[in-house]
């Protein structure tokens, strides 16, 4: 967020900043603005556990940068790789504000946060209702007009702004309704859950959150859980999908929190 210009300034271990540096454009490393130095940070390994120890030592060898491993994960998780860009620039503030009230009315009916859906319609198409997929995708929900038509949704015509924007709040509330409504899965979980499900179907999700089971982390949260296992079955698209909403999502509130008097709600 602070490459897109939604964050002005943020405090970071220098290091961060540096990897970060290299790949985000942007990206301003102020390293005479440190509030502290001489730190040190590493592994804690107790005493009884040195074989613990010194795999750690292999590893860091194989991954470090500059090693064939390195370089290899370094492309892939950093490089050639979407970011998010600002909704809060002029034009995307305009189109935003333009829609907000159609994004509260269904949200409202469908039990969302306005900005949560905003944030994915960012996401799917920068709030434009004439983006078309190559999959025939349409509108600023992206949704297929068959799945708009489903007896689920049941909204024949998507190509105004509100059927657009309404059918894809209908749609997000049926996934979230028929596939994630156990009390275990908090609110924010269903939330990406139903996200995930919009980007890769219902069944895929299913898969996900088994593979992550059986991996031995929570089927019931997203992020640092079910996307470990989503990475392994679908790669890294709704992985992306989803932790751009949410940052989009972040940065909707924090336009809004940071100037209450131009408030963009």
């Amino acid at each position: 967020m602070v490459n897109a210009g939604v964050v002005g300034l943020t405090v970071i271990d220098d290091y961060k900043a540096k990897l970060w540096a290299q790949v985000l454009p942007d990206i301003r490393v102020q390293e005479n603005l440190a509030i502290s130095q001489g730190n040190h940070l590493g592994w804690a390994v107790r005493n009884s556990n040195p074989e613990l120890a010194a795999d750690l030592g292999k590893f860091w060898k194989k991954v470090q940068k500059g090693s064939l491993m390195g370089n290899i994960l370094i492309k892939r998780y950093y490089k050639n790789t979407r970011w998010i860009k600002n909704p809060g620039r002029e034009q995307a503030r305009k189109k935003f504000i333009h829609l907000l009230e159609l994004f509260r009315k269904y949200g409202d009916e469908y039990g969302f946060d306005a900005l949560a859906l905003a944030a994915q319609g960012y996401q799917e198409s920068e709030l434009d209702q004439n983006r078309k997929s190559h999959r025939g995708a349409v509108g600023i929900m992206q949704l297929l007009p068959s799945t708009a038509k489903d007896k689920n949704v049941g909204i024949a015509d998507i190509s105004t702004e509100e059927n657009n924007i309404h059918a894809g709040a209908k749609y997000m509330a049926f996934l979230r309704d028929r596939y994630f409504s156990d009390p275990a899965i908090r609110p924010d979980d269903r939330m990406a859950f139903s996200w995930a499900a919009y980007n890769a179907g219902p069944a895929k999700v299913r898969k996900m959150r088994a593979k992550a089971e059986a991996m031995g982390l929570d089927p019931n949260r997203w992020f640092g859980n079910v996307e470990i296992a989503a990475g392994k079955i679908v790669g890294r698209e709704t992985v992306r999908y989803v932790a751009n909403i949410f940052k989009y999502y972040a940065a909707y509130k924090l336009l809004a929190d940071l100037h209450p008097k131009k408030s963009i709600l």
